[in-house]
């Protein structure tokens, strides 16, 4: 069991929501990310649950994917608080510029939130009696940050590195740089003196070289065969809708290799439009070799519970 400050609290929430970390102090309660739209009541209870009759005061958002943001409508309407989000996602979400945020591209689903200020790198925050410097994380997304509290050696480092790798890099599957970017993050990671991180998916860990060893080994092998990454995100994608609906088609997922443009984009760096049918089979046989609770009877694949 990692030890964190008192004032630090982790909901570590599994694949379909991001983990949530609210910080607490006399003077206000913020939560750094609030999980997937599906599960905005679950992450309000559990707010609730720990604070009791105080209110939540500030979300502080790490970057802008479904996972990480889809509580903040459910949030605000539950409490009055403030809502921070990276400086360049600001027009994005002022005019909910669906073309520019991510959620539709990755067949995915938030609900319409506001903001009340912006955050970007070099800049600090006090959260939970604590100061944060905020660091750049691009690589699995542009926008993406870090907080560091160099007092007790503790990083919030989203889906820049977990304890055995990090979030797909994405801008790669649309040809822009991410590779480059995801090992300078890691690079500047490894120049801080961090002995716990608190990652967007998994438990805290404290092994941050070993990590960071990890994580630098999987980018090396990334860049070696790009095609990799894109398998990698339609098999992540495809997983994480099935956790959400619990049943899907066949053919609604192929429909979703078309009308998503992120998984279109991986899916025409592996195969032709014509291959695509045959693409996914392979990728769904694979994952339910991998995964027990999933099956494919052929027409429908289905995440079972537990």
């Amino acid at each position: 069991m990692i030890a964190l400050p008192p004032s630090i609290r982790v909901f570590e929430r599994g694949w379909l929501s991001s983990n949530n970390v609210l910080l607490v102090d006399d003077a206000s309660a913020a939560l750094v990310d609030t999980g997937y739209a599906s599960h905005a009541a679950q992450t309000a209870v559990l707010v609730r649950h720990a604070l009791g009759t105080r209110p939540l005061d500030l979300i502080v958002n790490t970057h802008l994917h479904s996972d990480h943001c889809g509580g903040n409508a459910q949030l605000q309407a539950t409490w009055p608080c403030r809502t921070l989000i990276p400086s360049t996602e600001a027009d994005a979400v002022r005019e909910w510029d669906e073309s520019r945020l991510t959620f539709r591209a990755t067949g995915q689903f938030c609900e319409r939130f506001a903001f009340s200020d912006t955050i970007e790198p070099g800049m600090h925050l006090t959260l939970g009696a604590l100061d944060w410097d905020v660091l750049g994380a691009p690589g699995h997304d542009p926008h993406s940050l870090m907080l560091y509290c160099a007092e007790q050696k503790l990083l919030i480092s989203a889906d820049a590195l977990w304890e055995n790798g990090f979030g797909v890099i994405f801008p790669e599957l649309e040809g822009e740089s991410g590779f480059a970017e995801q090992q300078a993050v890691l690079e500047l990671i490894g120049t801080l003196d961090v002995k716990t991180v608190i990652p967007g998916h998994g438990a805290p860990f404290s092994d941050v070289h070993a990590a960071l060893d990890r994580a630098l080994s999987r980018v090396a092998w990334l860049r070696a065969d790009p095609a990799r990454n894109a398998k990698n995100a339609l098999k992540v994608l495809i997983v994480f809708k099935l956790l959400d609906a619990r049943t899907l088609s066949f053919e609604a997922l192929l429909h979703m290799l078309d009308d998503a443009s992120v998984m279109r984009a991986a899916a025409s760096m592996l195969k032709p439009r014509s291959a695509w049918p045959a693409l996914l089979r392979e990728l769904i046989e694979g994952l339910v070799a991998e995964n027990g609770p999933l099956r494919f009877d052929g027409d429908q694949i289905t995440a079972r519970a537990g």
